[in-house]
């Protein structure tokens, strides 16, 4: 009698493992695939909504995200000042007052640089003249040569003027997505506030989110993995910078330049600048250059080092400092300079890493979105075997593994 409840039971966990094995293929099941197409309609209308948000608040977008990284960058200065007995509130505003004056000074130095610029742009215009001048003449002899080919031939019948939709100009570019020059002072004025309060409300925020997504994720995790993100990525541009305006000092200071200190900090902070960096870093010292120089030696010089200094920070430093910290791919980094550079101008582009990242920082959160956060990974995982069958089918599957022996009704061992 034993021996058949043994072989029945036998064949009723040979059954079960069966239906589990016939139940996992299963994903292919006509339900299960319209859920997953309606699953991704919703995802690209879920993600189309938050791009035209994004693109028409843009003012609100930039103030909060600018806010929120710059609490998190100086939160380990307002930590250190409280472990001095100060206040939390009162270390925030000290911080928070202190950045502002070094921007006040920084921008009162830039100012008068501005201004000397502006005085010595007479020069500059007639050097740059004096250095076009031979080309200007050969496209004037050519244009005459081609006016006296077409003197002879029939006037053709004139053609209805067709006038095309002028392109943004750069002022336009560099302000989109504050909206004007007004919303870029307005945002200036109020991510300072913003920022304090960010810094002082730090341990509430961390419970509201706490209690909203605590379900869902891992909160504490996924704040501490976003602050050293943020952290990394900054430090790593901070290194790379002071690289390449230290090395082009240098070369600046040894060509003979005047002022070769801070337009070599100046240079080397610019080859930072998605896509432009290259050419801002190679127009300041050129101009400079103009002043002082009248042989083409220091611009080759200038040229050459800079090119050179680039290509050693594009494949050398940027992978090693910048890449490795934000944990995103060159080809993921590079679309989405792109996209958020077409969303918000100048500050998307300096934004766009840290954001890209963001986004995969979300994408790791939630299993289904395992294949987004592989295409924006610098190094891809393994997809589990569990994912590709799909939530519904597990689901499907674990109250048979419930059964078996040796295991706990969730399924665990």
């Amino acid at each position: 009698m034993s021996d058949q409840v043994t072989n029945k039971s036998a064949t009723t966990e040979q059954s079960q493992v069966g239906l589990v094995e016939v139940a996992l293929p299963s994903s292919s099941a006509p339900s299960d695939m319209l859920l997953r197409r309606i699953a991704i309609l919703l995802f690209i209308l879920v993600a189309g909504l938050l791009t035209v948000f994004g693109y028409y608040a843009s003012s609100i977008c930039i103030t909060v995200i600018l806010a929120a990284f710059l609490a998190i960058l100086i939160d380990p200065v307002v930590v250190t000042l409280e472990k001095l007995h100060l206040p939390r509130g009162v270390a925030a505003a000290v911080v928070v007052l202190a950045g502002m004056g070094l921007i006040g000074l920084l921008g009162h130095a830039l100012y008068g640089r501005a201004i000397t610029f502006a005085e010595e742009l007479p020069v500059y215009t007639a050097k740059i003249q004096q250095a076009i001048e031979p080309i200007r003449q050969r496209i004037e002899k050519v244009q005459q040569s081609a006016g006296s080919l077409t003197s002879d031939v029939q006037p053709i019948k004139k053609v209805p003027e067709v006038r095309l939709k002028e392109s943004p100009t750069w002022p336009a570019y560099l302000v989109r997505g504050a909206g004007s020059v007004w919303g870029v002072l307005i945002i200036a004025g109020v991510v300072p506030f913003l920022t304090f309060f960010m810094l002082c409300s730090k341990d509430q925020m961390a419970t509201r989110m706490n209690a909203l997504f605590s379900s869902r994720i891992d909160t504490a995790r996924f704040i501490t993995t976003l602050n050293q993100m943020i952290r990394g990525f900054v430090a790593g541009n901070l290194i790379v910078g002071s690289v390449m305006a230290v090395a082009t000092t240098l070369m600046l200071w040894g060509i003979g330049m005047k002022g070769a200190i801070p337009l070599g900090i100046a240079s080397g902070l610019l080859n930072l600048v998605p896509f432009l960096g290259l050419i801002f870093s190679l127009a300041l010292p050129l101009a400079a250059a103009l002043l002082q120089f009248s042989t083409p030696g220091p611009f080759i010089v200038i040229t050459l080092t800079i090119l050179l200094l680039h290509v050693v920070s594009a494949n050398l430093l940027i992978p090693k400092f910048i890449a490795t910290r934000v944990s995103i791919g060159p080809v993921a980094a590079t679309v989405g300079i792109l996209f958020w550079g077409w969303l918000w101008g100048v500050m998307g582009l300096l934004l766009a890493v840290p954001l890209t990242a963001l986004v995969k920082l979300v994408a790791d959160l939630h299993p289904s979105l395992c294949h987004l956060s592989n295409m924006l990974a610098l190094t891809p995982r393994p997809i589990p075997r569990w994912v590709r069958y799909g939530e519904t089918i597990m689901g499907r599957a674990i109250p048979y593994l419930g059964g078996r022996p040796g295991m706990k009704p969730g399924g665990s061992v």
